[in-house]
């Protein structure tokens, strides 16, 4: 889709309906309040600029990622299967006559019904053909979108892509085996205490119909040889009754009130507008989850916390002879934060460079990370979160400041846009690194070369 400005299009859908109508649908608007009451109980201006959009961004996010509740497999396969005779004489299996054939690797994301944050999923689909039938390559993924863009757990879902093949192109077995990552994401407290938290819960499902049912059939032995260097077996394939209450981090919690209902029924609101009943078993409880985990995101009780943490080191550090500076760095500083534009996560590692006679960190590395955490945990983008960490360093450090921040955001992956395995990487520079090229080059270096 190609957009005039940020939040306006004038393309048309293939339904023939121009997304400027779909703005103003009742489902849009109802859930477009709904995130204003969310950003009040944020303590946030919903008219403040950065945020005006929000409510339009986050319901398009909301539908677009959850619209294979209107879609059905029967309309996707529909004339997408071809003749292929085979193996002619009988002997061996090929093609149309029974041989197995594999899509590996295909990049999904869906919407966790236990707690609304996205996951993503790396799947692997297979099919055995029958009556000498094959379907196009590309249908098979498309499929598993559909399921995919409905609020689902793993196991559910795997079932569900299984489920829609075996019926939608009657195969002999079909086989999905679901590689899944779910964003574990600290409160304040925690992420200030654990300087290497657990950044997902993962999991591998699967599902098999037809004659992947036999879970010692020989289909399953092709099946995972053909994942070879995928680090998958059926040994590792989590059962349907130990997956449940482990997936989701937040299931962990004790479920109750969040102590903000206005919030709690503004997320009951967004779930009614999306078609769903707040009421349906594996949505009780979502809720309050997902409020407490975005409560983390509320400024007031931060600034309080920061300031018991650091308040005696925040002052100006003495570092000695000028002419006998050296760029010194800390990397690898943890970050997590929530994009203000759509209401996602995002999260990475913050490395800043200062220059300093002494070789040890004046302040330590540990007021660093409260600093990074301070600016993180409120609704935040990436280019102001950098300038912010660097401001706040500098008087601590000398006034000599650089701040990279690489981090990964879950909107390039959930709303439309697709760009698995992208990341972005922002700068600040402040005092002699904004005119010493030497300098902002010795400090690149010293940022580790690998990816989030």
């Amino acid at each position: 889709m190609g957009a005039l400005d940020e939040g306006h299009y004038c393309v048309v859908l293939e339904n023939g309906v121009k997304l400027d109508d779909f703005e103003h649908e009742p489902e849009t608007v109802a859930i477009e309040d709904a995130v204003k009451v969310l950003l009040q109980g944020l303590g946030e201006d919903v008219n403040r600029e950065g945020l005006r959009k929000t409510p339009l961004r986050v319901a398009k996010a909301l539908r677009e990622g959850t619209k294979g509740y209107k879609q059905n497999v029967k309309d996707i396969v529909q004339g997408a299967l071809f003749p292929e005779v085979g193996v002619e004489n009988g002997t061996g299996l090929a093609g149309g006559d029974g041989g197995l054939v594999l899509v590996r690797d295909i990049d999904l994301f869906s919407y966790c019904e236990s707690c609304l944050l996205p996951f993503q999923v790396k799947c692997h689909v297979g099919y055995i053909p029958s009556s000498q039938r094959v379907v196009g390559l590309s249908k098979l993924s498309r499929v598993a979108d559909i399921f995919a863009r409905r609020f689902q757990d793993p196991q559910h879902l795997a079932d569900d892509i299984c489920f829609g093949l075996h019926h939608g192109i009657n195969p002999t077995g079909v086989a999905v085996v679901l590689q899944c990552s779910h964003i574990h994401f600290p409160n304040f407290q925690l992420a200030i205490l654990e300087s290497n938290h657990k950044r997902f819960a993962k999991t591998i499902v699967g599902s098999g119909l037809g004659t992947f049912e036999d879970k010692d059939s020989v289909n399953w032995i092709d099946f995972f040889g053909l994942l070879r260097c995928r680090g998958i077996s059926l040994d590792n394939i989590r059962s349907r009754n130990s997956l449940k209450d482990s997936w989701c981090p937040s299931r962990s919690q004790k479920v109750g009130p969040s102590g903000n209902p206005d919030m709690e029924i503004a997320v009951a609101s967004i779930l009614r507008s999306l078609g769903q009943d707040p009421c349906r078993k594996d949505l009780v409880g979502t809720p309050s989850r997902f409020i407490k985990w975005l409560l983390n995101f509320k400024d007031s009780n931060l600034e309080m916390k920061l300031n018991g943490l650091a308040t005696i080191s925040l002052r100006p550090i003495g570092l000695g002879n000028n002419n006998k500076k050296l760029v010194r760095s800390e990397v690898n500083l943890s970050l997590w934060s929530l994009c203000e534009h759509h209401l996602l996560p995002f999260y990475g590692l913050v490395h800043i460079g200062y220059m300093s006679g002494e070789e040890i960190n004046p302040i330590g590395k540990s007021l660093l990370q409260s600093i990074v955490h301070f600016h993180g945990f409120k609704l935040q983008v990436q280019e102001r979160l950098t300038r912010q960490i660097a401001e706040t360093v500098s008087p601590l450090l000398g006034g000599d400041i650089m701040v990279v921040v690489e981090a990964n955001h879950t909107c390039m992956i959930s709303r439309g846009i697709e760009k698995f395995g992208s990341n972005t990487a922002t700068i600040a520079v402040l005092g002699r690194f904004s005119n010493d090229a030497l300098a902002r080059s010795q400090f690149l270096q010293m940022i580790p070369s690998y990816s989030l």
